[in-house]
Formats: structure tokens, sequence, C-alpha cells
């Protein structure tokens, strides 16, 4: 693999994608064999948003691979309070030998890994969340076998989430069909880069306002919160907009009988998906948080390894 950071999904081929999910799967069979893999190397962690599953998942997996996470939050560095993105690159670089970065803006992401010598990997932005969209597929993977000609179906909000997944489909075989409340759309240019992959890769690309539409026949059903992080003065006026949205027993039985429901959590039981759905044998959502772990290690490997 040439890379050297992992920015979004769209920047890797479907080879190189399939590559990462065979380490992945060997790194969850056999931990043991990668104990050394990044001795030594050191992960610096920016969050400035907080994240369970994010934090966690780095930090055990650098501790699994050899090496060392160091936490920083917006009040450990001093980023976004006057120092130049370009001056946090080039000094992290000097210490460490990888940054994982979870940020607000997706340009504070994209300069690090201009800026930086070492690799950058997009623990999340505003704009996209590849790392969760790449375990969702690795999932979907471990669950149904070859992905090829399946369907994704992700209902809700156009976000970051929503963004990932259509870049992912193309890259394993996937088609992926979005439905979103008018005025939740995701973003136009997102959407034409994922139809262009798909084209390229004989998969499609549904964008549309109909539950039914995006869910019929689909193999994975998949939601997020309709409020996401920094959103909190949206919520109300969501809740009212998302009204009628809920993923529940009605709307996956649109889906194949055998589909398989995920959320990338945390997640509103009683407001984006029904307990019903959540709780059911339907559900992987907890394979899908382990697998965090193994997928976020597969990619740090890539990059990090010597």
């Amino acid at each position: 693999m040439t890379h050297k950071d992992f920015i979004e999904i769209h920047d890797y081929s479907a080879d190189e994608v399939r590559e990462i999910f065979e380490i992945a799967r060997d790194m969850k069979a056999s931990p043991e064999k990668y104990r050394e893999a990044l001795k030594g190397q050191t992960l610096a962690m920016i969050f400035e948003k907080s994240s369970t599953r994010t934090r966690v998942s780095f930090e055990v997996g650098m501790y699994q691979l050899g090496g060392h996470a160091l936490f920083l939050s917006s009040r450990d560095i001093q980023l976004g309070r006057g120092e130049p993105i370009y001056d946090t690159a080039k000094v992290l670089s000097r210490y460490v030998n990888g940054i994982m970065a979870r940020t607000f803006a997706h340009k504070t992401v994209t300069e690090l890994a201009e800026y930086a010598s070492v690799p950058v990997i997009n623990g999340l932005t505003d704009l996209s969340h590849p790392t969760q969209a790449m375990t969702d597929y690795f999932t979907a993977w471990e669950h149904l076998g070859d992905l090829k000609g399946r369907k994704l179906a992700y209902v809700g909000d156009g976000n970051n989430m929503a963004h990932s997944l259509m870049f992912g489909a193309p890259k394993v075989g996937m088609h992926i069909a979005v439905a979103t409340p008018g005025g939740y759309a995701p973003d136009p240019f997102v959407v034409a880069t994922a139809q262009a992959d798909a084209d390229q890769a004989g998969t499609k690309v549904i964008v549309t306002t109909s539950i039914e539409e995006a869910v019929r026949d689909a193999d994975v059903v998949t939601t997020d919160v309709w409020a996401s992080m920094g959103q909190e003065a949206e919520a109300q006026k969501r809740q009212r907009d998302f009204e009628g949205w809920q993923v529940d027993t009605r709307v996956m039985s649109f889906a194949r009988k055998e589909a398989i429901f995920m959320h990338c959590l945390p997640a509103h039981r009683g407001e984006e998906v029904a307990g019903e759905v959540i709780d059911s044998p339907r559900s992987v959502i907890y394979d899908e948080a382990e697998n965090r772990l193994h997928v976020q290690k597969a990619i740090m490997y890539m990059l990090m390894k010597r």
C-alpha cells in the first residue's frame, strides 16, 4: 500500500480495502501475531470531539500492537487557540509516529495530513467518518460473506456516516440507498463522487426521500442519531423534521428476511431506532462496535509499519 494517510475511503482502491479487511480478520483471529507490530511507536490522538469507542479502540489497538497512544484533548494542545495547523503538524511529526484526529472541520484533518510527515488518520469530521464505515462493511462481510451485488440501506440524516458509507459501497461491490427527509440530503459533491465510483464498479447509488424505496430488498439496514455532536441547538427542530423516520419493525419488513441491522452508536432507542430492532437477533451492533478495534488496528498497521 502506497498511501501515507487514511482520510477518505474514496482514496483507496477496492483491492486495498479488501487487504485491510483481510488483515483485520487475521488480527481478530490471531492477535498474538501482531503484539510487536508497532513496538516502540506512538500515536497522537487529537480529540476536538469526545468519543467512547474512538478513544478506547485506538488506545487499546495501539497497546495490542506494541505501541503507545497519547490522548490530546482541545484543552491539552494549542490547536484552535491560535497555533496554526501547519505548526502543530510539523511539531507532532517530530515526536510521534502517527496522528489520529477527531475534529469538527474536515479541513483540519486534511491540513494535518498535508503538513505532517507521519501518517494521519481521519477519526471523524463533520464531513466523513471513514473508520466507522470501513468497520460497518467489514462487519457485513463477516456476517454475509461476499458483498458483491448486495444492498445497504441508510435511513436518517445525510451526515458524515451517510457520506462515508456512500464512499465505501462501490469499494466493496455493494449497492447503497440513502433515504433522508427533505432538506437533509447528503452533500451533492459526495453523492457525485460516490456515483462516479459506483459507475466504475458497476454498482448503484440511490438518494431518495422514500424509506420504503431505500430499504426494499436491502441486506443491511443502518441509521444514525438525528442530531450529531455539535447540533444540539437543532435537536428540537430535528425531532419534528424526523418524525416518522424511526427504523422499526415496519421499516425492517421492507428488507430481506435475513437482513442485519447496524448502528454506529451511541443510539437513542425510541428516536432513530426502536428497541425492538436494535435489541433484536437481527442487530449486530456489538460485533460492529468490537470491529472498530480490529479494523483500526489494520489501518494503523498498514500505515505505520516499518
